[in-house]
C-alpha cells in the first residue's frame, strides 16, 4: 500500500521503522515498496537489512535510468493492493498517517487524498527563509477539494482504478521534475476529484543546502525550463510570463528595501517566468533536478 521514492539511504531506516508501526485499526493491511533510482543500487542493502526483521513486507525495486518518472512507474508496477500511497524517504509520517488517509478516502469517496508536508529544518535557517515561507505549502480543512496545480506526490493516497487510467502514469519526458504536476493534471482531465486530509501530515527534513538563495533560484529555473512540456494552457501561461517579467523587474528594487524575504520571493518568481519564456524558444537554463 505504500511506495517510498528513494533519495537518501541514511534516512531510509528511520522511515521504514515509522512505516512498520502504522496504525491500521484493523481496516486494512499494507506493504512497503522501495523505489531506488540509483544504478549503483545504493538503497538495496539498507532495504534488505530492514526487511529481514520487519513485521511488514518490504520489497525493493531498482530503476537504473536516472529518471524519477520511470522510477515511480516501476514502483507502481511492483506494488500490490487496491490503494497506493506515496511518501519520500526524507519525510517522517505520524503513526496514524495511513489510517487518516484511508478514512478520508472512504468518507469522501475521493480519488487522490492529499495531506500536508511540513518542513523540519535540519539546522536553524536564516530569518529570511522562515519569513519568506519558501518551504511551506497551503493547508486546508479535511474534505476540502484540491485543484490539480496544488497536488504533489510527497504525501498522497490513490486507488489503482485512478492511476491505471493513465498510460503511462508518469510520463518519462518529465524525468527532471514536474512529473507529479503532469500526473495530477491528467487525472483532473479525466474527472478525478482530489480531497485534502489535514490530519495526515508528514514532516520533511530540509537540509541546510536547501535554505540558500542558490538552491531556490536553481529550483525556479528548472521549474521554468520544464514549462513547455505541459501542453495545457501553454499560450495563456506564456502570456502571463510576458506580463510578469517586466513587472517583477520594476518591483525588485523596492522589494529589496521592504525586506530581503520579499526580494528573494519575487526574484524566484522572476526567474521562473523568465526561464519559461526562454524554454519556449529552446533555451533551457536548468536540466538537472537537485534533491
Amino acid at each position: 500500500m505504500c511506495v517510498c521514492t528513494f533519495k537518501r539511504t541514511d534516512l531510509l531506516p528511520n522511515l521504514l521503522r515509522d512505516l512498520e508501526s502504522q496504525f491500521t485499526g484493523g481496516l486494512f493491511t499494507y506493504e512497503v515498496v522501495i523505489g531506488d533510482n540509483d544504478r549503483e543500487r545504493s538503497a538495496e542493502n539498507v532495504t534488505r537489512a530492514c526487511a529481514a526483521t520487519s513485521t511488514v513486507r518490504i520489497t525493493y525495486c531498482n530503476e537504473p535510468e536516472q529518471n524519477i518518472a520511470l522510477m515511480r512507474n516501476r514502483t507502481m508496477q511492483v506494488a500490490n493492493g487496491g490503494l497506493l500511497a506515496f511518501i519520500d524517504d526524507d519525510e517522517v509520517p505520524t503513526s496514524r498517517w495511513l489510517h487518516q488517509l484511508f478514512q478520508t478516502q472512504g468518507k469522501y469517496e475521493a480519488g487522490p487524498v492529499l495531506g500536508p508536508v511540513l518542513p523540519r529544518f535540519v539546522t536553524t535557517p536564516r530569518e529570511w527563509v522562515t519569513r519568506g515561507k519558501f518551504f511551506s505549502r497551503p493547508r486546508h480543512q479535511t474534505g476540502f477539494p484540491i485543484q490539480w496545480p496544488e497536488a504533489r506526490t510527497g504525501n498522497v493516497l490513490l486507488g489503482n482504478k485512478v492511476w491505471r487510467q493513465l498510460t503511462p502514469p508518469f510520463r518519462p519526458q518529465f524525468g527532471s521534475g514536474g512529473e507529479d504536476v503532469d500526473f495530477f493534471r491528467r487525472l483532473s482531465d479525466l474527472g478525478c476529484t482530489f480531497v485534502w486530509c489535514d490530519e495526515a501530515a508528514v514532516d520533511e527534513f530540509v537540509p541546510a543546502y536547501r535554505c540558500t538563495r542558490q538552491f531556490l533560484f536553481r529550483r525556479a529555473l528548472l521549474r521554468g525550463s520544464n514549462f513547455p512540456k505541459q501542453p495545457a494552457g501553454r499560450a495563456r501561461n506564456a502570456f502571463k510570463s510576458v506580463i510578469a517579467v517586466p513587472c517583477y523587474v520594476v518591483a525588485l528594487p523596492l522589494l529589496a528595501i521592504v525586506g530581503h524575504h520579499h526580494f528573494v520571493r519575487y526574484l524566484v518568481k522572476l526567474l521562473d517566468h523568465a526561464s519559461r519564456l526562454l524554454a519556449l524558444v529552446g533555451v533551457r537554463l536548468s536540466t538537472e533536478r537537485q534533491n
